[in-house]
């Protein structure tokens, strides 16, 4: 494998895992930025009221988020599997 088809395949995996990890992240960043706004409302300095909320909205975002998280994953095995059968 030349160096610019291993820079290829890093970036395809680059991609993917952002692709991947990305839509999750968005998830969890706007349940962390919505559970700051209210406990600076509130003057609630309580840490369970920031860890358990974000489970719980991070395992439903992950529950809808599955199929598109499989499917990705899926395409980029396939990508690979083709260059190793390709010879390189």
């Amino acid at each position: 494998m030349t160096a610019p088809e291993l820079i290829d395949v890093a970036k395809d995996g680059l991609i993917t895992y952002a692709r991947v990890a990305g839509p999750l992240m968005l998830v969890i960043m706007i349940v962390g930025v919505i559970i700051s706004f209210v406990q600076a409302i509130t003057q609630i300095q309580e840490q369970t009221l920031t860890f358990v909320p974000k489970m719980a909205l991070t395992g439903l975002g992950l529950y809808f988020l599955l199929s598109f998280i499989g499917d990705s994953i899926s395409t980029y095995m396939t990508r690979i599997a083709f260059r190793i059968s390709q010879g390189g």
